[in-house]
């Protein structure tokens, strides 16, 4: 009996490892960017307009969650637990 090498496709990992360090470099220089961007300016602007981004996007998640709820109860799913 012959046993076979274990052969792995390399090109999903090559990419994940592409996506990965892609992406980590791309949050880090947005995150430098944005504070370096807080320094210049005013704290209490950057705190009250983070504060109203946050209350946006805390009733958007709302609305959609609303939605989400009627349409599915339109459709006639079970939302029973």
């Amino acid at each position: 009996m012959q046993m076979r090498a274990f052969v792995m496709d390399w090109v999903p990992v090559v990419f994940v490892i592409f996506k990965a360090v892609a992406l980590g470099l791309a949050m880090f220089f947005a995150i430098k960017w944005h504070y370096d961007q807080g320094e210049k300016g005013e704290t209490l602007a950057l705190v009250r307009t983070g504060g109203k981004v946050a209350a946006v996007f805390a009733l958007a998640v709302l609305a959609l969650a609303v939605f989400a709820f009627f349409l599915s109860s339109q459709l006639g799913l079970d939302l029973s637990l």
